[in-house]
């Protein structure tokens, strides 16, 4: 036989090289106010799909295409669910999303009737990790270690006295203030001297801000997002409400200064992030900011390095699965131990985060400063 018909028989008698594609998909705000946060969430996700395209993962015997298809929540919870079941009808392996706690929890319910497992890398409501699902994971910290934190924050660092009250009426918003106040209460030492409401797309808190002035506090707490902080702040400057500004990581982002303009004074505002390195592992978290910036050519805002872990850890649970099928994988996903950028990612029953951690900021000549890690539940 003639060595060209031989090689000839030989490629028609192996296999083509074979490929599956695995879709995550993401869902948050890219629309909105909220949207700069929501676009964070994508493009920490895109990061990871790329690396592990990169990596050229093979399972069964065929090679992986990663696949990443983002959705517009617009933060509402009635457009979450449909945004929920339209990634369910692509048939995704999993979801990371979605930012607020207000469409996290009714497409909750969704992913899990169809058995698709789910990593928010924001939401904090205690809420959607106690219903029961297994399909139901979050690589933060939660609304009560967060409340409680910054509670003892204002009452001990602060020496707080006086407290206002402002929420934005979501079920992140009001759901902080209320741990918030809570934990306020149980220590005793400060009275709260006004509970306030805004929404989250309000422009003028004129109203409320002059109540709030006569209450003469000296912090206020804030429960919501940057887009209503920002113009809160311009107009409490204006109003000369002098009162520290305490917030959760809905307000701890990198466009606050931009927001807020000259009325963020240094120190005036402390908010928290729910989660946080130290030691050892700030290297590995400060590599993908750079990383990031990079490719983006900005910095992350606030919820990127959650999204790329969100991404990893689902990564991990297949492999270790050999399979992307989720009702193989969930088990896996479920013990999964994985040292992410945002630290060590393992789960408790609930699908909480074990171990949370959160970070302490505030914001100097614009920048965003770091002051301290907080951990425990």
């Amino acid at each position: 036989m003639r060595l060209s018909a031989l090689l000839s028989l030989l490629c028609l008698a192996a296999p083509a090289t074979a490929q599956v594609d695995v879709i995550i998909g993401t869902a948050s705000p890219l629309s909105g106010p909220g949207a700069h946060q929501g676009k964070d969430i994508e493009d920490g996700a895109r990061m990871a799909i790329d690396e592990l395209n990169a990596k050229g993962i093979v399972l069964g015997g065929q090679k992986v295409r990663w696949r990443l298809m983002a959705e517009d929540d617009a933060s509402d919870p009635k457009t979450g669910t449909a945004v929920a079941q339209k990634l369910v009808d692509a048939k995704v392996a999993a979801v990371v999303g979605h930012l607020n706690s207000g469409p996290t929890v009714p497409a909750s319910k969704i992913y899990a009737s169809a058995g698709v497992p789910q990593i928010s890398p924001a939401a904090t409501t205690p809420v959607y990790t106690r219903q029961g699902y297994k399909t139901a994971f979050r690589v933060v910290a939660d609304d009560s270690l967060i409340g409680r934190t910054l509670a003892g924050y204002a009452l001990n660092k602060l020496k707080a006295k006086r407290i206002a009250v402002i929420d934005d009426r979501t079920a992140f918003g009001q759901g902080l203030a209320d741990e918030f106040l809570k934990e306020v209460r149980k220590h005793g030492g400060a009275s709260v001297v006004s509970r306030q409401f805004t929404h989250d797309k309000a422009t003028d808190f004129s109203a409320i801000l002059t109540q709030i002035r006569g209450k003469k506090p000296d912090v206020i707490f804030y429960g919501g997002m940057d887009a209503v902080a920002g113009p809160m702040l311009k107009q409490m400057k204006t109003l000369g409400v002098n009162a520290a500004f305490v917030a959760g990581d809905g307000v701890c982002s990198e466009k606050l200064p931009l927001l807020a303009g000259d009325a963020l004074a240094d120190g005036k505002v402390v908010c928290a992030v729910a989660g946080g390195v130290e030691g050892a592992r700030e290297a590995n978290y400060t590599a993908f900011l750079e990383r990031f910036r990079r490719r983006y050519g900005h910095p992350v805002e606030t919820y990127a390095p959650y999204a790329y872990d969100a991404v990893m850890v689902f990564a991990a649970a297949i492999q270790k699965a050999g399979s992307a099928q989720p009702a193989r994988f969930l088990p896996q996903l479920a013990q999964v131990r994985h040292e992410g950028v945002t630290g060590a990612i393992a789960f408790d029953a609930k699908g909480d985060l074990r171990d949370a951690a959160m970070t302490l900021y505030t914001y100097r000549q614009g920048k965003k400063v770091k002051l301290q890690v907080v951990r425990g539940k």
